[in-house]
C-alpha cells in the first residue's frame, strides 16, 4: 500500500496487514507531541481501522530517537493556568483514546523516550525497545518543575509497581533497554536488526499481561499510606515541598488522584495550576531553554572524533578519562605513575558497574576503552588530547612543546587548567593556534558543564572542535574567553566577595 504522507508523520499498511506510523516532526531534530502532532496521530489511526488492519506499530524516522515528550516551548509560552489545564487535558484525551483502540498497536523504542513519548508508548498494548547505548526510557517532567500528565502517572505504577515507577518519577532517572525490559516496562529488548519484526510479532500476538506482584499490589493497596510516608520521608530528606514542588505532586497526585491530574481541585497543592503558577517552575524551564542553547554549540561540523587521549590519572584526568569511554570514545590515560593508573583503573572500573549494571556488553566495550598507557603511545592516534596535570606553568608549557611534535598534524590539544592563561601556555609552542582550553569541573562524572576556553591564539577551528567533543560525551559546552578564572570560577570569587 502506498505511504500516505502527512506534515509530522506518515503511515502504510505493509503486505501482512500491519499499518506502521512513523513520527517525523516537521523542522525538528526530535520528535515531540503537541496538538497538530495529535491530531495527525487521530487522523491517521482513523484512516487505518477503516482499511481492516491487524494492529499498528509506532515508530520514529529521527536518528535522535523515539519522542523527546512534550513540546517544551508550547508549555513555556501558555498564558496562564487554565491554559495549563486545558493543555494536559488535550494529551489525556489523546492518550486514552489510543489505549482504548480497537486494534492492537506497539511502540517500536530506539533512542530517546521520554516524558510525553513514554506516555504515549505506555497507552499502547506493547513496547519493543532497541538495544542501544541511545535507548533511554523516562518521565523527567520534575526536572521542569511539573509532573507526567498524560497518563503516566497512572499508567507507569499500574505496569511495573509503584516501588519501581515512583523511583523513576521522583528522581527523574531513565532506564536503557535491558533495564526495561528487566522490570516490565517494555515486552522485548532486542537488536536493532530484528526490531521490526519483533514489534510485528507483538501486533500478531499481543502479549497477556500478568498481575503485579503481591507486594506491589500491597503498595498501591492496604499498604498505601505507609509507602506515601516512607516516600514522603526519603523527598524531605532532599527537597523542600515548598522550593520544589513537583517530586510531592506526583506522590499527592499518584495516592490520592489515581494518576489522573484532571482529578486534583486547581487550589490542590498537586494540582496543575499549582505547579504552573509556581515560580520554580519558571526557573526549570528557564535553565531548560539555557541548556538547549548550550547543546547548540556543539552541533558542528567537524572531523571525526573516536580516540581522546589524557594526560595526568588524578581524580580530575581519571574522571575525564572515565567519561570519554561511557560515551563511546577510545581513551589512553597517561601518567608516570604506575600506582596512579592502577588507582584510575579500579575507579573506571567501579564506575562503570554502577552505570551498566543492566548491560554487560556495554560494561566490557567500556572497560575495553579505557587503556592505561604509562608510556604515551595514545598521543600519536589521539584526535583529542587533554593535558589535567598539576598546575605549574614550567611543567604545561614543555609538555604541550613535545606534544605538538608527537601529535597528529590535526589533533585537538587542549589544557584543563583553571587558573593559568592559555597565552602563557602557549608561548613555547610552535603552533600556538592549536591550543584550547576544555576546563571541566569536578566531579567530572556529575557536572553536565564544561567551560572551552578560547586564548588569543587560538584557532576557531580548534574552538569549534573542542564544542563538538564536549557535546560528544554528553556534557554542556560553555565557550568563554582566556580571562582569570574564566567565567564560572570568576562569577564564583565575585558572587563569594558580595
Amino acid at each position: 500500500m502506498n505511504e500516505t504522507q502527512m506534515k509530522h508523520l506518515s503511515w502504510s499498511v505493509n503486505e501482512r496487514g500491519i499499518a506502521w506510523i512513523w513520527l517525523d516532526c516537521a523542522e525538528k531534530s526530535a520528535n515531540t507531541l503537541s496538538e497538530p502532532v495529535f491530531a495527525e496521530i487521530e487522523s491517521a489511526l482513523d484512516a487505518i481501522a477503516a482499511t481492516g488492519a491487524k494492529g499498528v506499530v509506532f515508530a520514529s524516522r529521527k536518528t535522535a530517537g523515539f519522542v523527546a515528550g512534550a513540546d517544551v516551548e508550547t508549555f513555556a509560552a501558555l498564558p496562564d493556568a487554565a491554559a495549563a489545564r486545558a493543555l494536559v487535558e488535550r494529551g489525556w484525551r489523546f492518550m486514552e483514546r489510543l489505549a482504548a483502540y480497537p486494534l492492537p498497536t506497539v511502540a517500536l523504542i530506539h533512542g530517546h523516550c521520554l516524558g510525553g513519548g513514554l506516555e504515549l508508548a505506555l497507552a499502547c498494548r506493547a513496547r519493543v525497545a532497541v538495544r542501544d547505548r541511545k535507548t533511554r526510557l523516562g518521565l523527567p517532567e520534575i526536572m521542569l518543575g511539573i509532573y507526567p500528565g498524560w497518563g503516566g502517572m497512572m499508567r507507569l505504577p499500574a505496569l511495573i509497581g509503584p516501588s519501581k515507577a515512583l523511583p523513576m518519577m521522583l528522581t527523574a532517572k531513565s532506564v536503557n533497554a535491558q533495564r526495561a525490559k528487566r522490570i516490565g516496562l517494555v515486552d522485548e529488548a532486542v537488536p536493532e536488526r530484528v526490531a521490526a519484526l519483533a514489534a510485528e510479532a507483538l501486533v500478531l500476538n499481543p502479549p497477556k499481561r500478568k498481575g503485579l506482584p503481591l507486594v506491589e499490589r500491597l503498595w498501591a493497596g492496604p499498604l498505601l499510606a505507609l509507602f506515601v510516608r516512607q516516600a514522603e520521608k526519603q523527598l524531605r530528606a532532599r527537597v523542600r515541598a515548598e522550593h520544589y514542588p513537583a517530586p510531592y505532586a506526583v506522590l499527592r497526585c499518584w495516592s490520592q488522584y489515581g494518576g489522573n491530574p484532571l482529578r486534583a481541585p486547581a487550589d490542590a497543592p498537586a494540582s496543575i495550576e499549582s505547579l504552573a503558577a509556581h515560580p520554580t517552575t519558571k526557573n526549570l524551564l528557564r535553565v531548560f531553554f539555557l541548556q538547549e542553547r548550550l547543546k547548540k554549540f556543539a552541533k558542528r561540523e567537524t572531523a571525526p572524533i573516536t580516540r581522546v587521549h589524557v594526560i595526568g590519572a588524578g581524580v580530575m584526568g581519571s574522571e575525564i578519562a572515565m567519561v570519554c569511554a561511557a560515551s563511546g570514545l577510545t581513551v589512553t590515560l597517561q601518567d608516570l605513575s604506575l600506582d596512579a593508573l592502577a588507582r584510575a583503573q579500579q575507579a573506571a572500573t567501579r564506575w562503570f558497574q554502577r552505570r551498566f549494571r543492566d548491560d554487560e556488553t556495554a560494561l566490557r566495550a567500556a572497560l575495553d576503552r579505557f587503556i592505561p598507557d604509562p608510556q604515551g603511545v595514545g598521543v600519536a592516534q589521539a584526535d583529542v588530547i587533554i593535558e589535567a596535570v598539576v598546575e605549574k606553568l614550567d611543567v604545561k608549557q614543555r609538555l604541550f612543546a613535545e606534544l605538538e611534535q608527537r601529535a597528529k598534524p590535526d589533533a585537538l590539544l587542549a589544557t584543563n587548567t583553571s587558573s593559568l592563561s592559555l597565552e602563557s601556555i602557549a608561548e613555547g609552542m610552535a603552533a600556538p593556534h592549536r591550543l584550547v582550553g576544555i576546563h571541566f569541573f569536578n566531579p567530572v562524572t556529575k557536572m553536565p558543564l564544561v567551560e572551552v576556553v578560547r586564548g588569543a591564539q587560538s584557532d576557531a577551528q580548534a574552538v569549534e572542535r573542542a564544542l563538538v567533543f564536549v557535546g560528544k560525551i554528553d556534557k554542556l559546552p560553555l565557550p568563554v574567553r582566556s580571562a582569570p578564572g574564566f567565567l564560572v570560577n570568576a562569577v564564583g570569587c565575585a558572587t563569594f566577595f558580595l
